[in-house]
């Protein structure tokens, strides 16, 4: 058997879609004594976190928490709480995640109705609406707010204030948008929404905010099926991260973990919500300035693009693999592939929360910049 040490990670700059870089204060606050999961301090903590998260969302839903788990779970869990057999969910495609949401449909033995748009436009709202007219019986309109494989912004208030015109529950994917865009869940009258911490939080992956809507929850109690997961059933979780100090148990929370996102909501708290959305802007026009006085191009539409997640295309005869490579080794400044359609043809750069600065920006250009001569 080989020998083994203790594990040292070089300090990478990470610049990709996700984790981002994590800011220094959450990785001290992870490094903190582990409590017990129903220690009063820690249910204390637990309190103050939903209410930072509720912030962060901007809602006053009583069903907001993390899901021990991360943000692949979160999706799960608005889907098989919320879809039950026989059940017809629209989804809108246009990239990666919109397919993995009609996975979800269909193992909750759900039919899903599909509108697809190209990888890197908007969804159609026109197309949406004909749909939805052409089909009375549908139950929930599921969409990704941020759509990380191509860096499109979909029109969530939009999207939302359809699904309420045709009588249907909201689910959205808010994964790479909490934190980096404007988000308004009760504003927009989302129904059942859920993210992650690695991405604009700059917190350590392996958390998944979600939040339900009080007609979410009526859904979710009325139900004529068990919803088919135990671990993510809101109806034995909430007994878990219900409101006060009496508590029932479901899980062993991951209690650093959960210490690491407090302070990450909390850093989003100081910070605030509005100034983080105008930091992240800030730094995608400096970014975009820089890539553009490269000769590099962006392939999204500035009118929907997202400032968090920036996709270019890659110059022909460029070996896509080759530059990363050459970036993670000689610069340690990770950024990210295209996926399915993409793949070999962009390169995905974030600007995510702490990763989200001036420093980080001029880093990125000046290592594109020796590696592409």
């Amino acid at each position: 058997m080989q020998s083994f040490s203790t594990f040292i990670p070089p300090e990478r700059t990470l610049m990709g879609p996700g984790p981002s870089d994590v800011n220094p204060r959450i990785l001290n606050a992870m490094a903190r004594p582990t409590l017990g999961h129903l220690d009063p301090l820690f249910i204390e903590l637990m309190d103050q976190t939903k209410q930072l998260l509720q912030y962060a969302f901007k809602t006053e839903n009583a069903l907001t928490m993390p899901i021990s788990a991360p943000g692949s779970a979160g999706m799960e869990a608005c889907f098989v709480n919320l879809v039950e057999p026989g059940d017809k969910v629209l989804v809108c495609i246009n990239g990666v995640f919109g397919n993995r949401m009609v996975e979800n449909v269909e193992r909750c033995g759900g039919e899903a109705i599909t509108v697809n748009n190209t990888w890197g436009e908007q969804t159609d709202l026109n197309v949406v609406e004909d749909t939805l007219k052409a089909n009375p019986d549908i139950k929930i309109l599921a969409f990704v707010h941020a759509e990380t494989s191509t860096g499109v912004r979909n029109e969530a208030k939009a999207l939302c204030e359809l699904a309420k015109k045709y009588d249907c529950l909201s689910i959205v994917d808010a994964v790479t948008s909490l934190g980096g865009i404007e988000l308004d869940v009760d504003g927009w009258g989302i129904d059942a929404i859920y993210s992650g911490s690695q991405k604009c939080l700059s917190c350590v992956p392996g958390i998944s905010p979600v939040s339900f809507s009080e007609r979410a929850v009526n859904v979710i109690q009325n139900r004529k099926t068990k919803v088919q997961s135990w671990f993510l059933d809101m109806n034995l979780i909430v007994g878990y991260w219900g409101q006060g100090a009496k508590r029932a148990y479901h899980h062993t929370a991951p209690v650093n973990s959960m210490y690491a996102m407090y302070e990450a909501l909390l850093i989003l708290k100081e910070e605030g919500l509005e100034n983080a959305w105008q930091r992240h802007a800030l730094g995608h026009e400096k970014l975009a300035q820089g890539l553009s006085e490269l000769g590099l191009e962006l392939t999204v539409d500035s009118a929907y693009r997202l400032p968090q997640l920036n996709v270019v295309k890659i110059p022909d005869g460029v070996d896509d693999a080759a530059v990363r490579k050459q970036l993670l080794e000689d610069f340690n400044l990770e950024i990210g592939a295209g996926l399915g359609d993409h793949a070999g043809k962009v390169w995905r750069i974030g600007l995510m929360g702490y990763a989200c600065k001036p420093r980080n920006v001029d880093h990125c250009l000046a290592a594109l910049r020796t590696v592409l001569k």
